[in-house]
């Protein structure tokens, strides 16, 4: 439990705010704000306050203010993060008046957010696959080139070192003429290691196996975009193991009745107003999907 609480502004400081930035922006009497987001957004629900647990799941439809929470939070935890985000002239300035409370160690003392915490989007998946793509492709039309180069250093004439910029070449050739390197294992280290590409489901699962690490805090907005029922299903078992045996915190967002459906988990239903905890069996989403199959279930029988 590296977050315990997280808490926002209310409507009296968030009026300060704006007041102040009116005056920042016209002065007292000319003031004016191009975009007062997130501010309005929250005492409409009266949401003033989060209380996590190991998994701490935000539900609700579009607009419902999931992605913005989770931008806060990183925002204010210091939380690494690669893809851009949703900002405005105000999101300074509610990110400083927001505030949070750490879980404490088993000693009764403060936890500290680990350092490697981060926050992942959909948009941190798909640059990894496009990445990934690119990548390949470039390796992929190297390949025959290294060959070649692969043979002249291996078969042809030894080099001689006379000075540093010999030093490359010298250490090629050294690694080529090596008895456990084989022509595949030169081709990995001089070119480099392809990604394993499959479906996009599968590729961003294996994002998240490769990219969890232990004992660290995750904020997960819709982790399961691109996966289709089955891939959500083992994304689910790997988050709960994250959590349970490997030290991990996590706080997501996400539509599907899967991720809602993970052991332990605490779920805010950011439609409900004012904001309740619900059980995921009892959330909207998946009401709608469990009366479509009721009503066809004939059709699932023998």
């Amino acid at each position: 439990m590296y977050l315990e609480t997280f808490r926002l502004p209310g409507m009296e400081t968030e009026e300060m705010l704006l007041a102040k930035r009116m005056e920042q922006n016209g002065g007292r009497n000319l003031g004016y704000i191009d975009n007062p987001y997130p501010c309005g957004l929250f005492p409409a629900m009266d949401l003033r306050e989060l209380n996590f647990d190991r998994i701490t799941i935000l539900y609700g439809g579009n607009g419902s203010g999931k992605s913005t929470l989770l931008n806060l939070i990183a925002q204010k935890l210091h939380l690494k993060r690669s893809a851009p985000y949703n900002s405005g002239e105000m999101m300074e300035s509610f990110v400083n008046a927001c505030g949070y409370e750490t879980g404490y160690d088993d000693y009764g003392e403060k936890m500290k957010i680990p350092e490697g915490s981060r926050i992942i989007t959909s948009d941190d998946i798909f640059e990894y696959m496009l990445a990934a793509r690119s990548g390949n492709d470039e390796i992929e039309s190297s390949k025959e080139e290294a060959k070649e180069d692969w043979a002249v250093l291996k078969y042809g004439k030894g080099l001689r070192f006379t000075g540093m910029d010999d030093y490359e070449n010298l250490r090629l050739q050294n690694l080529a003429r090596s008895r456990s390197v084989s022509r595949r294992k030169f081709l990995k280290k001089t070119l480099g290691e392809e990604v394993r590409l499959a479906s996009n489901g599968e590729t961003a699962l294996l994002y998240f196996q490769k990219k969890l690490e232990n004992d660290t805090l995750y904020c997960l907005d819709e982790p399961e975009n691109s996966m289709s029922p089955r891939m959500q299903l083992e994304l689910k078992k790997l988050l709960e193991t994250q959590v349970r045996f490997c030290g991990c915190q996590l706080i997501v967002a996400t539509h599907s009745p899967f991720l809602l459906s993970m052991q332990g988990a605490r779920i805010y239903d950011l439609d409900e107003s004012p904001v309740d905890i619900r059980n995921w069996w009892e959330l909207e989403n998946v009401r709608i999907y469990y009366d479509f199959f009721k009503e066809n279930s004939e059709l699932f029988k023998d």
